[in-house]
């Protein structure tokens, strides 16, 4: 049975994160503290600087050779779940596309593992809770933020090269139906350097990969971190959650309205975050046989709600359908 002592807790763990929020939100909407240069700047620091160590201080933490693979597997399993759901819709209904397949699996995929799951879990679960959360944000950053970056940079990339070549179609009056397979294929291979590119400028993934590398051979040797540079990464990663809900005010403020698309597409996303990413973590997890405390913390920690460092608006034909889709790292 809960008990009023396990409610403090999760309290105490959440409140401060939230308190962090509203002075972001505050500072812009009400007290007019910072303008839109000054937002970009704060979220950029948090960007190169403050959540690189956030993450790599965290992914430093854990044992890589007692990871709980059941829990990664039933993961994967769940996110492959809903990478054929969306690819089933995009292909085989009207409705479907590309554009709208990026927001489903953003909002169905990815969740706020460090920022918002380790004080949670740690608070309902102990370290087992904290290790793995901890444990799906590797993964999170190593696979699912690189497929949803590629997915995003190969349609931002094909939408510059569409733009251009019909730029030059008009120009030369020529049909579409003329460009030939070689010009296909060079721009295919545009698309893919302009994606490679991208994701070399990630800094969470050098992190998240730096900081599994550490665990690994510190663990295996028996090795600790040496003081100045242990020093030298808390300094940056203690600001972290904080900072990292700040920009998450600071970007709500910075818009016009709370909420910018209309109520069935807020159901939509709504059904997205907290039905079908839980669902699915729990049909991958009994597909694995996990059981008891890991089975909860697999499902909770599915329902935190992404955040913060970038809110990109997914850009969908029709101008006025717009839904936030929140991404963890910073182009």
């Amino acid at each position: 049975m809960i008990g009023w002592e396990d409610i403090y807790k999760v309290l105490a763990a959440m409140f401060p994160l939230y308190t962090a929020l509203i002075l972001g939100y505050g500072s812009v909407k009400w007290w007019h503290m910072f303008n839109s240069d000054h937002c970009d700047a704060i979220n950029r620091l948090s960007c190169y600087f403050i959540m690189p160590l956030f993450t790599f201080d965290f992914t430093t933490r854990i044992n890589p050779y007692k990871m709980n693979y059941r829990f990664l597997a039933a993961d994967v399993i769940s996110k492959a779940i809903i990478l054929l759901a969306i690819l089933l819709w995009a292909n085989f209904t009207k409705k479907g596309n590309y554009a709208w397949s990026i927001t489903c699996f953003s909002l169905s995929s990815l969740n706020n593992a460090l920022v918002v799951g380790v004080p949670l879990m740690e608070a309902m679960y102990g370290p087992l809770g904290e290790n793995i959360v901890i444990q799906s944000s590797i993964l999170q950053f190593m696979l699912w933020i690189m497929v949803l970056l590629m997915m995003f940079e190969f349609q931002s990339a094909k939408r510059s090269l569409d733009s251009g070549a019909s730029s030059l179609e008009s120009a030369t009056n020529c049909e579409s139906t003329n460009v030939d397979d070689k010009s296909k294929q060079t721009s295919l291979l545009v698309i893919a350097k302009i994606v490679g590119l991208k994701l070399a400028k990630n800094p969470n993934s050098y992190a998240c990969s730096l900081g599994l590398i550490w665990a690994l051979i510190s663990n295996r040797w028996n090795l600790e971190m040496p003081i100045i540079m242990e020093g030298s990464v808390h300094i940056m990663s203690r600001a972290g959650a904080g900072i990292s809900m700040l920009c998450m005010g600071l970007f709500m403020a910075m818009q016009d309205r709370m909420i910018e698309c209309s109520a069935k597409l807020v159901v939509v996303a709504m059904i997205l975050r907290f039905i079908v990413a839980p669902v699915t973590v729990a049909i991958g997890s009994f597909v694995v046989g996990l059981r008891g405390d890991v089975l909860h913390v697999a499902i909770i920690q599915a329902l935190c709600v992404a955040s913060c460092l970038k809110m990109e608006r997914l850009f969908h034909p029709p101008p006025h359908i717009k839904i936030i889709a929140i991404c963890a790292c910073e182009e």
